[in-house]
């Protein structure tokens, strides 16, 4: 018997002297760099941190290499030095450290423009093995307020004879004026089984070097796979009557549809179509080169009568360059009007029932996406979409 216990005791002792009790100890840890994405900023640099997950994770210290390097395979990509700080370096991982950090410092820029992306890639570890490539992909969101625009196109007259200029916005501030305009949000389609989200977030309406920039990006909010912005100036800014200028460049693709119109500025008490509704610019993205003027009018909560017109560019298309969008507005008529040129007139005399056109309107400006009429964009349709606005003016 006490053979056999020595033995027992013997065999004990060589399992307890071979190595650790804790089985974890001959598992080798994983190490896995996770993606990182996030807003640009304009005033400041950002710091973009990338962490480094262990898994499991050891008793001993882990070291890794790493290193940022330009994302070559892809256009827009971000250049060190220029975009982002280079970086290099060795990272230690604590004893039962599950993760740990690695900042890269994004250079601030104003511009506005595509994604940019670099990559940060690890090496060389100790105590631990790399899974899978080691490398996280760095993507910098670049909503800057600066948009390079070339201003060329139709220019309207500064003034009109026996008419004084009332009211108008030229988004010469860096920000969209309160006191002129607010914002119609949310993604309930619209009546149009429109597609997009209007949001009142910079992303999608901002000034810049004197325009104002509504802007429809493919990005998900809520159950909506597209963002834009409906901008409206209802109890701040209303007009009845005189000339009406728009000064704009349009969007173009298969299901973008821009728009810069009025609605009765009574529509709460008089829902639409009784309100009125005046369209003095829509255009269907699939054809750049048409656009269409239209006046909407009916018994509350209705169906909508109207009637307009059309104006079809002998060359190039409306993004090609700003051309102006007019109504000329009086008590017997609704004319409009593209470079100073009418091509549509509505009379007082047809429309029938009630006669809405006598009253206030405030201005929308929107660019909405997919619908009823554009239809709906597909794989050639390239976002953002842009429509750019150099001002609105009214004359009396």
């Amino acid at each position: 018997m006490r053979k056999i216990i020595g033995l027992i005791n013997l065999i004990l002792c060589i399992n307890s002297c071979s190595g650790s009790n804790n089985p974890s100890d001959n598992v080798i840890s994983k190490l896995s760099v996770i993606d990182v994405t996030h807003e640009r900023n304009s005033v400041q640099s950002t710091t973009y941190t990338f962490s480094v997950n262990v898994t499991p994770t050891s008793s001993k210290t882990i070291t890794v290499d790493y290193k940022t390097v330009d994302y070559k395979t892809v256009d827009g990509t971000a250049f060190a030095g220029k975009d982002y700080t280079a970086q290099t370096g060795t990272l230690i991982i604590q004893p039962n450290q599950s993760s740990a950090n690695i900042d890269v410092t994004v250079l601030k820029d104003s511009l506005r423009q595509s994604d940019q992306t670099f990559s940060l890639i690890l090496s060389s570890p100790t105590n631990a093995t790399i899974s899978g490539t080691g490398k996280a992909t760095g993507t910098i969101q670049n909503y800057g307020t600066y948009l390079p625009i070339d201003g060329t196109g139709y220019n309207a007259p500064s003034s009109y004879a026996g008419m004084n200029l009332v009211w108008s916005d030229e988004f010469s501030s860096n920000y969209i004026n309160p006191a002129n305009w607010s914002y119609d949000t949310g993604g309930s389609g619209w009546g149009n089984n429109e597609l997009e989200y209007y949001t009142n977030s910079s992303k999608n309406a901002y000034t810049t070097g004197g325009y104002l920039v509504i802007e429809a990006r493919k990005e998900a909010m809520g159950s909506n796979n597209y963002t834009s912005a409906r901008m409206i100036s209802k109890d701040k800014k209303t007009f009845t009557y005189g000339r009406i200028d728009f000064r704009a460049k349009l969007p173009k693709g298969q299901g973008i549809w821009p728009a810069l119109w009025m609605l009765g500025n009574n529509i709460g008490t008089t829902p639409w179509p009784a309100c009125g509704e005046i369209d003095i610019l829509e255009l269907l993205g699939h054809e750049p080169q048409k656009m269409y003027g239209t006046i909407h009018w009916g018994a509350a909560g209705g169906a909508s009568t109207h009637i307009g017109g059309n104006s079809t560019l002998s060359s190039g298309t409306f993004s090609d360059k700003f051309h102006i969008f007019s109504l000329k507005w009086d008590a017997n008529q609704l004319s409009f009007l593209v470079d100073d040129i009418s091509y549509f007139t509505a009379t007082k005399s047809q429309v029938n029932g009630n006669y809405p056109f006598d009253k206030p309107f405030f201005f929308i400006m929107n660019l909405a996406v997919g619908g009823n009429w554009p239809g709906n964009p597909d794989n050639t349709t390239i976002f953002p979409q842009r429509m750019i606005v150099d001002y609105v003016r009214v004359y009396q």
